[in-house]
Order: C-alpha cells, then structure tokens, then sequence
C-alpha cells in the first residue's frame, strides 16, 4: 500500500500557491497559505482539548470556508472528520455523534440550538467550535472558531502533527443516512480515498514520485489550477470528494453563501468567479439550472465552465443535450457510485454525444453478480447486484454485521455490494434497476422504482418523481407514482401513465399517480421511500 494523506498534500499547495485563492465563499475569500495557517490554529486548539490520535472531529456546518478548513485541521493531527447532515433531527444527531465518538464539534450559530438540546447526550464531546453566521452570540459552553483560527500569526509554522505521526492509514469517516435506520459511518482511509479521487483528476499526481511529484505537478501548473463549484452540500460525499479532488491539485474551491439551491446564484458565481466545473446531483439540480439558462437567453457567461459533474440521481438526456446546448465546449460526467463504492459506473457526454438516460459504462473493476455471488454474463439480460472491487473502506464503524453483509469475499476479493440492481451489456453498458430493497411486486413481477421514474422525468412537466408500491387486493403491490410538476406546468395521470407505457412494459406503468410540491429529495438525492409510500396511502385513502 501507499501512504497518502491528505494533509501532507494541502500543506504542500499552500507552499507553493502561496497568496492564490484556495477558498472562496461570498466575498470570503482564503489564500492558500492563510488557509494553512488558520487551520495550525483550529488544530492546535484539537490538541490542547485534549483529543488524541484518530479523535472525531465532527462537521456541523452548512457550505462555508470553514468546513473544509476544519477538515484540513483535523487532518494535519491525524483526527478524523466527521460529515453531520444538518438536516438531522435531535435523535438522528446524538445517535450520529456518540456512535462517531465524536470529540470535537464545528457548528454554525444557526444550529446553536439543536447543538445545545443535544449536548448532555454526547458527554464524549471535549471541544465546541462556534463558526459565527450573525445568528447569535457564541454560546458560554463553546468557543468563538475565529479565536482559534486566528491564534497563529503570519509566518508562524503551520506543520502541526498529533501524538502519532499522520498515516495513509488515517481515517475519512463518511455518515450516510441512505433512506431506512439510522446514520452508517464508512470509513475510508485516506490513502484509499487519495488513489481513487486521483484517478479521475484531470492533474494526477504520478503515483511513483510520492511527495516530491506532488510538488513538480502543483509547480508546473501554478498558473493553470481548476477552480470548483460544489452546488451539493459538502456534508454529502459528492460535495466533499469534489472538493478534496480539487484541494489535491491546490485548485480553488467556490461554495455558494445560500443555504438553499438557486441556480440563479450559482450561474452568476460561475460567470464572476469564472468557474471551471460544477458539482450538481443529477435533474434535481440540472432542470432548474437549464431553465435558468433558456429563460435568460445571453444573461449568463458559461465559458469558463469545461465540464459538469454529476452523482447519485438520475441525470436526463434531454436536460444534458439541454445544456450543451448552451456550452457546447464542455463535457458531461455522469458518475454512480454510492458512499461504500466509488466508481460502480460513468458516463461522458458531450455536444452531440449525450450519453442516455441512466446509461454507463461498467467501472474497471465492477461487476453483476446473481444471489450465489456469481457474476452474470454481459449481454445475458439477467440482473443482479453491483458489485466493486479494488479500493474500498473498511466498513462501517462499529456495525460489524451491516459490514459483513456489505463488504463480500467473492473468489478471494473483496467486494462492495451496496445493493444496486443493474444488467449488463455485452458492451459493458450498464442499465440501472434501483435498489433491491425498494422494488416492488406486482402480480409477481419485480419492477424497480428507479426505471419507473426515469420513464416519468421524460416528460417537459415533470421535474421529480418517486415510485413506491402501495397495498393492491388484486395485485398484491399497486405501482404509485408521486410526481411534481414544473411551475405553471400542467399533466394529467393518464398523459403521465401513457408516457410510462412508451418506454417501459405496460406492467410497469403507475396504477395511481398523486401530484405533491416536492418529492421531499435531498441535496444528495436520497429518498425516504418509506415517507413517500404513507403520503400515497393516505391520498389514496389505502391501509397498510
């Protein structure tokens, strides 16, 4: 193995980018080397709390500088970050922070009052840092981020390391919720993190130079560093990767100061801060960004913009032809992967070469496997689970059996298995299924929500739409589709099941479509199927 780590690389941008940007948010901009030396600071102050080797150092935070600055501290101590969806309730918040461990907590002002409810359930907590956002004073139970960020002057050495030398072998713990039980931590050394994200960078670093080809490449490219837009929270994996990738190359990272999407806001930071790549989660995010774009013909300069990437939802062929359409120069990445499994598939598309709806290529060490763990010929017509291989976490902190089921040994190697339907092409192209735990039976035919849904998303009125199986006498399982509309735009059920039946089996096609505001997706994507099939039932006045 190799020994990456993601603190000795940042420190090495800082020295050679020095003065340039590395983080921009609003008119909050960082240099390099001011981000290395605030950092010093907040993992000094990790130190003198007394939190040790590989201690958890919690994210509480919307998108803001001081996110991934947290992170860069704990990293320079050999800590580990710890992603917090701020979404979370009370419960979902305290389960997360005592089954992290977590030692330390970075939180907004705004989130003072949840921090506060929750506190005497997470005694472990040793540190609380107050990132002030004008919504109140910093508590008398924690510390104001600034005063420990600031500690260290200009020109101070900023080489901070913890009681144990940092390691490839230092953690990333990633929380995700998925859509069923509590919060799963996956933890991914950094080591393996680093090989996977430097894979798809578009300035890898040579894997057999170590430190010293970190330094020829960020040297030889001190005037031509990407700067990068996460529209997708950085509490979510797909933020957060996108923004290490880019930290790794000593790029700079551009996070919107909203709290909300609005692809007015980011459209105007991709022309000022003239952007080169921007993060979005699939139609969720593309559609309105498209909309924007058709409706203010010429409002908005793109050109900076060489590519838009995309992970974990559905991202259309009609919305990527869409955008193109606007910038023909840049390409389209569409990546599946999930937080246990980096790189199960992608796709590329750019102008006149739209990749289809939900189709990608197999990744390099993916496969399909049947219930037995054999895998399933390309071209067979056969699904099965994903499966993924080479670089993967170790499992989920402390949840031994969740690991055990996730993480297989097929024919000597290890495999991820997050649970993802698919067949495969003799082409190695992939057509997704959704996953296993949500499909539905339907006078005994299996049908996966997620085949559904992209069926429905085809037409020009639908923005989302979430299929669910609800109770049928007859049927066993009605097919449901819960569907929102673009504003001002009009569908019936019959034009939205008729749509259905032009891309799929009529056995496919809803039963029952209810109309709602939203579909309630998050930044990432995810769905509580759960929630979604007890609205259908009580619209359509239906008993478990």
């Amino acid at each position: 193995m190799s020994n990456w780590n993601f603190a000795d690389i940042w420190e090495i941008a800082a020295e050679i980018r020095g003065d340039r940007r590395a983080l921009v948010h609003g008119e909050n901009v960082r240099s390099w080397r001011e981000l290395d030396r605030r950092a010093a600071g907040i993992a000094g102050m990790l130190l003198e709390a007394g939190l040790g080797h590989q201690a958890k150092v919690a994210q509480y935070l919307y998108n803001c500088n001081e996110y991934l600055e947290s992170v860069f501290a704990a990293e320079k101590v050999s800590m580990i970050p710890v992603n917090t969806n701020y979404r979370y309730a009370d419960d979902e918040i305290a389960y997360l922070w005592d089954n992290a461990d977590a030692e330390a907590i970075v939180f907004h002002g705004s989130l003072a009052e949840r921090a506060e409810r929750v506190r005497p359930r997470v005694p472990g907590v040793k540190l609380w840092l107050h990132v002030d956002d004008g919504a109140g004073p910093c508590p008398d139970w924690a510390m104001p981020y600034e005063e420990a960020a600031d500690r260290l002057g200009s020109g101070s050495d900023t080489h901070v390391t913890g009681p144990q030398p940092r390691s490839g072998d230092d953690l990333y713990f990633l929380y995700t919720g998925g859509t069923t039980g509590m919060p799963k931590g996956v933890m991914w050394r950094q080591d393996d993190l680093f090989a996977l994200l430097n894979q798809s960078s578009p300035m890898p670093v040579p894997a057999d130079r170590g430190i010293d080809g970190v330094r020829e490449v960020m040297a030889a490219t001190n005037d031509s560093y990407p700067t990068v837009l996460p529209a997708c929270p950085l509490m979510h994996g797909t933020g957060a990767f996108t923004a290490f990738s880019c930290l790794m190359v000593g790029g700079c990272v551009v996070t919107a100061p909203g709290r909300t999407f609005d692809p007015i806001a980011l459209l105007e930071t991709v022309e000022r801060e003239k952007v080169n790549l921007v993060t979005i989660v699939g139609d969720s995010f593309a559609k309105p960004i498209l909309q924007a774009l058709d409706e203010n013909p010429g409002r908005f300069d793109v050109s900076s913009l060489l590519g838009m990437i995309s992970s974990g939802v559905m991202w259309s062929e009609e919305t990527k032809r869409g955008l193109l359409r606007h910038n023909a120069n840049m390409l389209l990445f569409d990546a599946f992967s999930s937080s246990e499994a980096l790189g199960m598939g992608s796709s590329v598309s750019s102008a006149g070469a739209e990749a289809h709806t939900a189709a990608f290529m197999i990744g390099e060490h993916a496969k399909v496997i049947d219930d037995d763990g054999n895998e399933i010929p390309p071209g067979s017509g056969k699904a099965g689970r994903l499966a993924l291989g080479g670089r993967l976490p170790l499992g989920y902190y402390k949840d031994e059996a969740k690991t055990a089921s996730t993480f297989v040994t097929i024919g000597g190697e290890r495999y991820s298995v997050p649970g993802d339907y698919a067949t495969v092409e003799a082409d190695g192209s992939l057509k997704l299924l959704g996953r296993g735990s949500v499909s539905i039976n339907t006078g005994g035919e299996k049908v996966f929500p997620e085949e559904v849904e992209e069926a429905l998303k085809r037409h020009p009125a639908v923005v989302d739409a979430v299929v669910v199986g609800v109770p049928d006498e007859r049927f066993g399982e009605a097919i449901t589709a819960a569907v929102e509309l673009a504003p001002g735009e009009e569908a019936s059920e019959d034009e939205l099941v008729a749509e259905v039946k032009q891309h799929l089996a009529g056995y496919k096609a809803p039963r029952h479509v209810v109309f709602v505001d939203s579909v309630g997706r998050t930044p990432a994507g995810k769905v509580d199927y759960k929630a979604v099939r007890s609205l259908a039932m009580e619209r359509l006045d239906l008993t478990a």
